[in-house]
């Protein structure tokens, strides 16, 4: 069959909404998902068996070094409810915190805070079917009440630009209210120190670490980026701000994020020098500023991120040795040096 041919008929075959209810983007390549999804598609079976007999009988999801091997090699969607809630403790909040909830959301009326989540709605994925105002449900209202509990809970954060989009794909998958803004918690409150706090001191010292961890491992980008004094948040923000949401394909942030609730944030590092490494050569190859910034949204897409399982074995064989404490030492010098700059 011909290349436009072949395309055709896998375009008629690939639904135009995704299972999660994005839409397709204009330039997707039908032929090459469908490719790699009939080979996926095995591979997902065989662990959603492997998960059930893992989970049968059990009431929740402990770490152990069992689940970590299994979580690396991807949850089943119809699991990842259940297991982000175990692994993260947002289960063992929820359930020492019963009501606290729906206690938020009958809180002190705070105008600027509802102000604040109610201008990002329509921004929040205009190209899912089920955030649309003439869906039914329309995800917006549920959306709303997850980000102003936290934002009752969570007073010093409040409501932070990011934290919607999080929230969304939460909501998307355990299609629960209550069990999303107990994950939001973990995320906000445990595993990304200070990320969405005003000053954002967390972000910007992750920011800085993931450059040290580059002047290390990939010496040539460090120098690339030095040389045209290029800093690191104008090219990653996006990347730790929502957790590369809307920035890689939506089934490889899912197996990322299965990742992130059991392992914390080192997690965010190894997918990104995962993704500088392998494009190094062509990152290498801008000559300006506006040509460095380019390249870090090209390296985002394609076949690379596409294929999510292969991404993930490689995110853990890539970067190579990570270890939290490496990253607790550069963090508490990064931290050091923009606290000293003001």
């Amino acid at each position: 069959m011909e290349p436009r041919g072949r395309t055709q008929a896998a375009r008629d075959r690939v639904p135009r909404i995704d299972p999660y209810g994005f839409e397709r983007p204009e330039d997707f390549d039908y032929a090459a998902y469908e490719e790699f999804f009939s080979t996926y598609l095995v591979i997902l079976t065989r662990r959603a068996i492997k998960w059930s007999k893992l989970l049968k009988g059990s009431s929740g999801v402990q770490k152990s070094m069992t689940v970590k091997r299994y979580i690396r090699k991807g949850v089943p969607l119809e699991h990842r409810a259940h297991v982000w809630m175990g692994v993260s403790g947002a289960q063992a909040q929820m359930d020492r915190n019963p009501g606290y909830y729906h206690q938020l959301l009958q809180g002190e009326r705070n105008d600027s805070l509802e102000e604040a989540i109610r201008t990002d709605m329509n921004r929040t994925f205009p190209d899912n079917v089920k955030f649309r105002k003439s869906a039914d449900p329309c995800l917006q209202k549920t959306l709303y009440n997850v980000l102003l509990a936290y934002g009752h809970h969570n007073q010093g954060v409040g409501y932070c630009q990011g934290m919607n989009f999080i929230a969304g794909y939460l909501i998307l998958i355990t299609k629960s209210e209550e069990e999303s803004f107990w994950l939001l918690d973990a995320l906000v409150g445990r595993i990304l120190p200070d990320y969405y706090s005003p000053a954002m001191l967390g972000l910007k010292t992750d920011q800085e670490v993931l450059g040290e961890l580059v002047r290390t491992k990939l010496p040539a980008v460090a120098a690339l980026m030095d040389g045209h004094g290029v800093l690191w948040t104008l090219v990653v923000s996006r990347w730790f701000i929502c957790l590369f949401v809307d920035i890689l394909p939506v089934e490889t942030v899912l197996r990322i994020w299965d990742c992130l609730f059991n392992e914390g944030s080192k997690i965010i590092f190894r997918v990104a020098l995962t993704l500088i490494k392998q494009h190094q050569a062509f990152i290498l190859e801008a000559t300006s500023v506006a040509d460095i910034c380019e390249k870090f949204k090209e390296i985002t897409k394609g076949s690379f991120v596409t294929e999510c399982h292969t991404f993930m074995q490689k995110i853990f064989s890539e970067p190579g040795s990570l270890s939290m404490s490496t990253i607790a030492r550069l963090r508490e010098n990064c931290r050091a040096k923009l606290l000293a700059q003001g």
